[in-house]
């Protein structure tokens, strides 16, 4: 006698569901994923909400991949040391509109990204913007140090966290799903767009994106 139909039919959602997590996993491996969780709202943020969807129509070619803000989100103020081993916080560049990058060497599409943040710096670099990139590294703090030097990147500023602390900071708001990553800001410190992953941050394409992103502050000023 066949098995009541029932039974048959509540495989299939188990199966969907197999799928789908295997699918979540598989990504988790490539970037590193971290975990979910849902961010509290800024209400001070929501002019930096609004610039998002200003310049959403800006995020294609090279920098199609990134998500423009769409909750008033304030970055935590995440802490890190610098190249002397000074204490430093992401509050120090209010003021500036900053690319928060996270990266480490063992990451290789971390280190491929890192030439073209350093273009960017060279670029766009200045009083009004800066690429904020931490690494974090959790062994050998010289490692990373030796990758930069090696690579000739020079213009990028030395910022590392070797307790990892920064990636936990920005995971716990919804905004580091894996490496790299990085985190657009407004000169408040308020989230604009973030991206998991890596990104011709050098290209024509990002170059437009940062710059109008700026523009509400040189209107400003």
């Amino acid at each position: 006698m066949p098995p009541p139909r029932p039974a048959k039919t509540r495989r299939i959602p188990i199966a969907i569901g197999a799928v789908v997590a295997a699918g979540v996993v598989g990504i988790g491996l490539f970037y590193g994923l971290g975990g979910f969780k849902r961010a509290s709202r800024d209400p001070t943020c929501t002019a930096a909400v609004e610039l998002a969807r200003k310049i959403g129509p800006l995020a294609h070619g090279e920098v199609a991949a990134l998500t423009m803000a769409t909750t008033p989100l304030r970055l935590p103020d995440l802490a890190f040391d610098d190249a002397e081993g000074k204490p430093r916080k992401l509050s120090e560049w209010r003021g500036k509109t900053v690319l928060v990058n996270l990266w480490a060497t063992w990451c290789v599409p971390c280190r491929k990204e890192m030439p073209a943040l350093e273009s960017l710096q060279t670029k766009l670099g200045g009083k009004d913007f800066e690429v904020v990139a931490i690494n974090i590294d959790t062994r050998d703090a010289e490692k990373p140090k030796n990758f930069l030097k090696e690579a000739n990147l020079t213009r990028l500023g030395y910022f590392a966290d070797q307790k990892a602390k920064v990636f936990q900071d920005l995971k716990n708001v919804g905004k580091a799903l894996g490496m790299p990553t990085s985190v657009l800001i407004d000169t408040q410190g308020c989230e604009i767009a973030t991206l998991a992953g890596p990104a011709e941050w050098a290209s024509e394409d990002a170059i437009k994106l940062i710059k109008a992103a700026m523009q509400p502050m040189k209107a400003g000023s």
